[in-house]
C-alpha cells in the first residue's frame, strides 16, 4: 500500500507490527512476520532512513515508531521536495541542451563536420533515420512532444521500430500526457509496449530527439520551426547532455496505462499543476498549449475549471489563491 511512498512490503509490515507492539523484542518481531533477523534489520534501517523510527528516550539503544500521521506527512513532504529538485534539474538540463543545440544551428548545409551533419528536408531526415534504425544495436531513446503524432510519422516509424525490437534493441519513448487523447498515437504506443518497448508520458517534454546507442542523436535545428531541418551529431558532449536530459525526464514520467497521478494534498493532476505553473509564469494560452501538446481551447477549458475550483474571478486571482494554498512549487 505504501510502496508509492518508498516503503517495500517488508518494511511496511515491520512498521505496522511495531505500531501495534512498540516494545516488542526483535525475536518476537521476526516470529510474528516470519522473517529472518537480517531481513528485519534491513527493514529497520530503511524505516530509520525514512524517519519512521526514532531512538527511544525511555529505553536508550532501542527504536520507537513515529505516529503514522506525522511519519507519513514527513514522507509526503520529502517526496514533494525531491520532485521540486528533479524539476529544477530538468529545467537546467533543458537549458543546457538548448544551448548545446544552438551552437550547431548555424552550420552550413554544404560544410558538415566529421561529427555533425545538417539535414534539410523531410526526405533527408527520413533517409538518415532509416539508416540509423538499421544500424542501432542496443538502445534507442526517443522524445516525441506535441501530443498527437501525425499518421504519416507513425506509419514511417512502425517498420523501423518493429525490426529493431525483433533484433533485441531496447526502445524507450516519451510522449506527452495529451497523447492519451489521440486514438492513433495511443494505439501505436500500446503496440510498442506489447512488442517489448517501453513508453512513458509526462505533462511537458524537452524538444524532439532520437538517440541511438548513446553514440548518435538527431534533433531539430529549431524546435519551434521543424521545417528548418535537423542535426545529426556524434559529438560526445552533446550526446551526454541529451541522454542526461532524457533520463531526468524519464524518471519524472509515468508508465503508459497508469492514470495521471493526483496530488493527495491538492487534488491536482500533473497536467493541471503544470498548466497552473505555466500560466503563473506569464505565458500565453498558445504557448502553454504548445508546451502541453494540447489545443489552446483545451487550455482555456481546463483553466476555467481550475478557476471555478479556486472560486476565482480572474486568472490573476486564481494564481494568487493557488500560491496561497501551496498549489504551486
Amino acid at each position: 500500500m505504501l510502496v508509492i511512498l518508498g516503503l517495500d512490503s517488508t518494511a511496511e509490515a515491520v512498521y505496522r507490527a511495531m505500531l501495534s507492539d512498540p516494545g516488542g523484542s526483535m525475536q518476537k518481531l521476526c516470529d510474528q512476520l516470519g522473517i529472518s533477523e537480517s531481513v528485519a534489520r534491513e527493514a529497520l534501517d530503511r524505516l530509520a532512513d525514512l524517519r519512521l523510527l526514532r531512538p527511544s528516550r525511555d529505553l536508550p539503544g532501542t527504536l520507537q515508531p513515529v505516529s503514522p500521521d506525522l511519519g507519513l506527512e514527513l514522507l509526503l513532504r520529502r517526496q514533494e521536495e525531491e520532485l521540486a529538485h528533479r524539476r529544477e534539474q530538468l529545467e537546467l538540463g533543458r537549458a543546457a541542451a538548448a544551448r548545446a543545440i544552438a551552437e550547431y544551428a548555424d552550420l552550413r548545409p554544404d560544410a558538415p563536420s566529421a561529427t555533425t551533419e545538417r539535414l534539410v528536408g523531410l526526405d533527408a531526415i527520413q533517409f538518415k533515420l532509416e539508416n540509423l534504425a538499421r544500424e542501432v544495436s542496443e538502445e534507442c531513446l526517443s522524445v516525441m512532444p506535441g501530443g498527437a503524432q501525425s499518421q504519416a510519422s507513425l506509419d514511417a516509424s512502425r517498420p523501423l521500430d518493429e525490426a529493431a525490437m525483433r533484433r533485441g534493441v531496447s526502445l524507450r519513448t516519451l510522449y506527452q500526457n495529451s497523447a492519451h487523447h489521440d486514438p492513433a498515437t495511443l494505439a501505436y504506443a500500446r503496440w510498442m509496449t506489447e512488442e517489448g518497448g517501453e513508453v512513458r508520458t509526462c505533462p511537458t517534454l524537452p524538444p524532439r530527439m532520437l538517440v541511438f546507442d548513446r553514440e548518435v542523436a538527431v534533433v531539430p535545428i529549431d524546435p519551434s520551426n521543424t521545417r528548418l531541418g535537423a542535426l545529426c551529431t556524434r559529438e560526445a558532449g552533446i550526446i551526454a547532455a541529451l541522454v542526461t536530459l532524457f533520463e531526468q525526464t524519464w524518471r519524472a514520467a509515468s508508465p503508459l496505462g497508469v492514470d495521471e497521478s493526483k496530488d493527495a494534498r491538492t487534488g491536482l493532476g500533473d497536467t493541471e499543476r503544470e498548466l497552473l505553473t505555466l500560466l503563473a509564469s506569464g505565458v500565453t494560452d498558445e504557448v502553454a498549449a504548445r508546451k502541453l501538446g494540447i489545443s489552446a481551447r483545451s487550455v482555456r477549458r481546463q483553466m476555467a475549471a481550475l478557476m471555478e475550483r479556486l472560486d476565482a474571478s480572474s486568472r490573476f486571482e486564481a494564481g494568487l489563491k493557488a500560491a496561497q494554498r501551496g498549489w504551486l512549487d
